[in-house]
């Protein structure tokens, strides 16, 4: 057998490929940013070749890296940052033009139009998502309206249209595989979440013509083999896709409904997973597919906190109180508690469970006796209690209790934000060895498509705790915070 999964992670500012052995031992990582554009304000543009170039070059220096020949690889494993939207011509798989970031707002007028008009309940029932531009159904909208000719080429089958998952396959494959995974065609705004196919009703709403879409497919099944390509020798299986938050819970092994993860980077998303049905959110919360895999399926709910490991950023550069993010901890760490200041990190509005995007950021509780270590722990506090709010909301909604709450992302590594966490949400916090568990999702899939893993069981013995965090905050100090965070964020 071949030893190796290559798990390509295509990220919104850079490309990371990934090669894993069968006990997740990491042989190469190579990582290349690219180029982002910025064509008017809220515009966010890729270049959907640069993207291609370094998918190519990573993955190429990875192999060297290991010492490896294209031969070693069993299966290629792909995720994705999600939402982006592209659209190429399929007669030789040129770009129409840059795709459309999900940081792009261009279509804030046109969702505003269809909120107004009264879409939005039955769009949400039936998509588990909101009418924001941050999907991608009014980004494909916009390029077939605004691009020369492109409307009329999409009806007649002459362009395709993907997230970055379709674009990757169509190139990795030469273009025999036109496909897309249902974790991705979830976000589409274009999919009918419980029937899990592209909806009539959706297409006709944003204009979207059916041959221009890809075919949706599981997460994890041959959708084609290599060919053509630089990097890589023909005949290897891609075989496996998600969108980059399900497949870090795919990764962090959340495979039985009520298992969660949180990855903790600019902000904060939280995932958890609810079973084999979609549960739709009265708080603001998104439904959403985490995969299909191996005849199964399992929905999520997903909740984000706009900011994390950005409020440790403007400490950093906006009030100068610490000179690195990694400053903090130790900071943090030595006073016992926040001195009574509270701090609602709301410095790009509140989003779920409040969505108030006028909300501003909230200090509270500031004394003479206040020090920066105390500005700093209310800081993590403030991370902790933003996620606890994502988490109960979830409890609620799905029904189903927290068995553990799994943690990656550049901030799991600070223990003691990781600390605050367990004792806020009263579950243990786990930390995986291998924090990188959005190339890890992808490598499983592909590999269980492969045949590297013969099952979940086999997955779960692999995978690792680096370590776990238990709650130890008296009861009657959890609730004097959260008492003090719900009166902070009412006032923000």
């Amino acid at each position: 057998m071949s030893k190796y999964v290559l798990a390509v992670d295509q990220g919104t500012t850079g490309t990371t490929a990934l090669l894993l052995d069968r006990k997740l031992q990491v042989r190469a990582r190579v990582n290349q940013e690219f180029r982002q554009h910025f064509p008017r304000p809220g515009w966010v543009e890729h270049d959907l070749e640069g993207i291609w170039a370094s998918v190519e070059t990573t993955a190429a220096r990875a192999l060297r890296q290991a010492g490896a020949r294209g031969r070693d690889v069993a299966a290629v494993g792909i995720t994705n940052q999600r939402e982006t939207t592209a659209l190429w011509r399929r007669r030789d798989g040129k770009p129409v033009h840059r795709a459309i970031v999900w940081q792009d707002r261009r279509t804030t007028e046109a969702c505003a139009a269809l909120k107004a008009a009264g879409e939005e309940p039955w769009v949400r029932e039936k998509t588990g998502l909101v009418l924001d531009p941050y999907f991608s159904g009014t980004k494909l909208a916009w390029l077939l309206d605004h691009v020369k000719g492109a409307r009329a080429a999409a009806e007649a089958g002459a362009l395709a249209f993907g997230t970055i998952d379709s674009f990757l396959a169509w190139r990795l494959t030469g273009g025999a595989a036109h496909v897309t995974d249902v974790s991705n065609a979830s976000r589409t705004l274009l999919m009918d979440l419980g029937e899990r196919r592209w909806d009539d009703a959706l297409l006709g709403l944003f204009g979207v013509p059916r041959a221009v879409l890809p075919e949706i497919r599981s997460s994890s099944e041959v959708y084609g083999v290599t060919r053509g390509l630089r990097s890589l020798p023909d005949g290897l299986p891609v075989c496996g896709m998600a969108g980059d938050q399900q497949a870090a819970l795919f990764g962090q092994a959340c495979f039985a409904p009520g298992e969660a993860k949180c990855t903790y980077g600019t902000g904060a998303f939280l995932l958890q997973n609810v079973g084999p049905r979609p549960v739709h959110s009265s708080r603001g919360l998104l439904a959403t597919v985490a995969w299909e895999a191996g005849g199964e399926v399992a929905y999520a709910l997903e909740g984000s906190a706009f900011v994390a490991g950005a409020a440790v950023q403007w400490l950093r550069d906006g009030l100068g109180i610490i000179r690195s993010a990694a400053e903090i901890e130790p900071l943090a760490r030595s006073v016992k508690d926040a001195g009574g200041v509270t701090f609602v990190p709301a410095l790009a509005g509140l989003g779920a469970p409040h969505w108030r995007p006028e909300a501003r950021g909230v200090i509270r509780g500031l004394t003479r006796g206040v020090t920066r270590a105390h500005l700093a722990r209310a800081a993590l506090e403030g991370i902790a209690l933003s996620v606890f709010d994502l988490a109960e909301a979830m409890r609620v909604e799905s029904g189903r209790a927290m068995p553990a709450f799994k943690v990656d992302g550049g901030a799991c590594q600070n223990g003691l934000l990781m600390q605050l966490q367990a004792d806020l949400l009263g579950v243990p916090v786990v930390r995986p060895r291998m924090v990188e568990t959005t190339a890890l999702g992808a490598a499983f899939l592909a590999g269980l498509a492969a045949g590297v893993w013969q099952g979940r069981d086999e997955i779960r013995r692999v995978w690792r705790t680096d370590r776990r965090f238990t709650p130890r905050m008296r009861p009657t100090d959890r609730e004097a915070m959260l008492a003090r965070w719900r009166a902070a964020v009412a006032a923000a």
